[in-house]
């Protein structure tokens, strides 16, 4: 695969996890994949199979109004790719933080995808 074939892919998931298109979004994953979650260093989830993935994806969806994710930068390594995020999101629910439907947050992260046979078979964010 190249870099570019890699990038295509990757916008893709992008374009539709913005759209809360899941199908869309699975449509990229490989079947066994590995989804883990990082919040401040530290591993918050971690889900194995594209059903985990499709059952968090929903449930993690209803929570906004909108969401999106935007690619500010592209760094390739020898078998993986770093995208850095800007993430803006309206929520539809309450949070045990205290932040309320309609709520607007921002964050900055970091996504690493890893590839096998021309889909995403490893996916870790970090905020």
């Amino acid at each position: 695969m190249t870099p570019h074939n890699k990038e295509e892919i990757i916008k893709s998931y992008i374009t539709a996890y913005n759209n809360f298109d899941l199908e869309g979004m699975c449509s990229q994953l490989h079947p066994d994949i590995e989804f883990i979650y990082i919040d401040k260093g530290e591993p918050n989830l971690t889900l194995n199979g594209i059903e985990a993935f499709k059952a968090q994806a929903e449930q993690a969806a209803a929570m906004f109004f909108a969401r999106k994710q935007e690619i500010k930068a592209i760094v390739y390594g020898d078998n993986h790719v770093e995208v850095d995020i800007n993430y803006t999101g309206t929520l539809a629910v309450e949070f045990p933080n205290g932040s309320k439907p309609g709520d607007k947050i921002e964050l900055k992260g970091k996504s690493v995808f890893q590839f096998h046979d021309g889909m995403i078979l490893k996916l870790v964010d970090m905020s």
